[in-house]
């Protein structure tokens, strides 16, 4: 049982492990799995914190007779027995009544959500409240939601196709935007070209064809040494030219003033949401969300439409 428990404890962790690309993944991995992901919004681990014991309520609750002490005896001189009380309880009773505390407590705090609230997301479970609302940069009225992203991670690029779709048939009142992250010179050559073909007008047609090339075609666009800037930037030139970009075009917006000035935009927001792990979505400046706080990918956009509905209402 125990071999089994443990066993079924190396698996969670090693799903939770897959939830995102963390901060602590160096650059130079090119893209692949992170092993430790460093995001602050995982739910707590409620497997963590011993069961209760059972209050005298709940042990009538379900049947069980109250607390008594456990007996011994001892032998006499004269061959006689006397019975004595010990104080507590026996390992056996109280592991059984933490149990029931435990089992009871969860469909009371259930029940109790049911009545006070919905229940289908919880805040400091899936989705973090940030203190204080940071400022967005929408018109009013307008929802804005972040997607913090990484070229190389492979989250980022299992979970696009399904943003790629949310955006066709997400609410007109959301503003979405990517943001990519800069923890490193290799990942800021690869947010150097994510801005790059922002402002060259060409990334609604190679989006996807970059994270198709680094994760399909195993070109990381990014040199063996991640501070070798220059060599990115041939790896990236030659790759767009398949596309029919030209070489001087791309150099020209590679080191715009526009680039320059998204660059230092998104590492602003990087450090203001404190971004540990990608894919991390944030809501009006408010709310911080990724695939493991929500449940899944198709769970963490479904949680973003409800929480930019909320923000819409107010």
């Amino acid at each position: 049982m125990k071999m089994r428990a443990a066993h079924l404890s190396l698996l969670l962790g090693l799903a939770l492990a897959l939830a995102a690309c963390g901060k602590q993944q160096s650059a130079n991995e090119h893209g692949q799995a992170a092993t430790t992901p460093a995001t602050a919004l995982a739910p707590p681990a409620s497997d963590a914190t011993p069961a209760p014991a059972a209050t005298a309520s709940q042990r009538q609750e379900a049947g069980l007779a109250p607390s008594q002490p456990s007996k011994t005896t001892r032998p006499n001189e004269d061959g006689s027995e006397t019975v004595e009380d010990t104080t507590g309880d026996s390992g056996t009773h109280n592991l059984l009544l933490a149990a029931v505390a435990s089992t009871m407590g969860a469909s009371t705090a259930a029940a109790t959500a049911a009545i006070t609230g919905p229940t289908l997301w919880q805040e400091g479970v899936n989705y973090t409240r940030l203190v204080p609302a940071q400022p967005t940069s929408v018109a009013a009225g307008q929802v804005e939601v972040l997607e913090f992203f990484w070229y190389a991670c492979p989250h980022c690029y299992a979970i696009d196709p399904l943003v790629e779709s949310w955006k066709k048939t997400k609410p007109g009142f959301v503003s979405f935007s990517r943001v990519a992250v800069m923890w490193s010179e290799g990942h800021r050559s690869t947010a150097r070209l994510y801005y790059t073909l922002e402002s060259m007008g060409k990334l609604d047609q190679l989006h996807g064809e970059v994270f198709k090339e680094i994760h399909v075609n195993g070109n990381p666009l990014i040199a063996t040494d991640p501070n070798d800037t220059a060599g990115a930037e041939r790896l990236q030139t030659a790759f767009l030219k398949k596309f029919g970009i030209s070489e001087d075009a791309f150099k020209k917006a590679y080191h715009s003033f526009a680039v320059e000035t998204a660059l230092q935009r998104a590492d602003q927001l990087v450090l203001r949401y404190r971004v540990e792990g990608v894919p991390t979505f944030v809501v009006n400046g408010k709310y911080v969300a990724d695939v493991r706080s929500a449940g899944s990918p198709e769970r963490l956009l479904s949680l973003v439409d409800d929480l930019a509905a909320q923000e819409h209402k107010h």
